[in-house]
């Protein structure tokens, strides 16, 4: 009996330790961002543009993740058997440098750098069955001596086709694509400014 006793209680235990994370008994799964992506850029850069992404230490681990907003939206999850491959700022840089031809912070000659820096990056429930993959923060633009020539808030949600990880990532992903997208917009207007202009010659 009293076995049987401290075997429930380790049962116990154990379900406290994955209390509020989404996922049974499936294997770990890892995810990234995919096959690299191509260019967005029609020819190459006349200037190289560093690029450095930037994210608060609770969205820089290898988690997963999501808010319940339904039930308390001011609380972080993360999905038990589900993991980035990396920190998803280092994903989102691999990503963004692969589709606007950008150099890695640090690396090169460039005049200015482009900072992102993410304060969201999760899967954002409204209800049981409905998600959206949540990415915002802002971009900015410094030059050399990293001084702000121009900055641009990020504000963008992409619906999740299932309401797992496997369809968090894929809104999540989504949402990075179109911030390539809004980001080169946003260069390109700024290449037409007297203070930005010189990034870009």
């Amino acid at each position: 009996m009293r076995g049987l006793t401290c075997l429930m209680g380790c049962l116990l235990l154990a379900g406290c330790f994955t209390a509020g994370k989404r996922g049974g008994d499936a294997p770990l799964a890892i995810y990234d961002f995919g096959p690299p992506a191509a260019s967005l850029l029609t020819a190459p850069r006349k200037m190289p543009l560093a690029l450095e992404v930037r994210a608060p230490l609770w969205f820089d681990s290898m988690g997963i993740d999501y808010r319940l907003a339904y039930v308390d939206a001011a609380r972080l999850r993360e999905y038990a058997k589900a993991r980035w491959a990396g920190p998803p700022a280092q994903l989102l840089q691999q990503r963004l440098t692969q589709q606007l031809d950008l150099s890695p912070s640090g690396l090169g000659q460039s005049r200015c750098l482009l900072r992102v820096e993410i304060s969201e990056f999760s899967q954002i429930f409204s209800s049981a069955e409905r998600s959206q993959g949540v990415v915002q923060g802002r971009a900015v633009l410094l030059d050399r001596t990293r001084r702000t020539l121009a900055e641009t808030p990020i504000n963008l949600e992409k619906p999740a086709e299932t309401a797992d990880a496997r369809g968090g990532v894929g809104a999540l992903i989504r949402a990075a694509d179109q911030l390539a997208v809004d980001l080169l917009a946003w260069e390109r207007g700024q290449g037409r400014t007297a203070a930005a202009g010189g990034c870009f010659d």
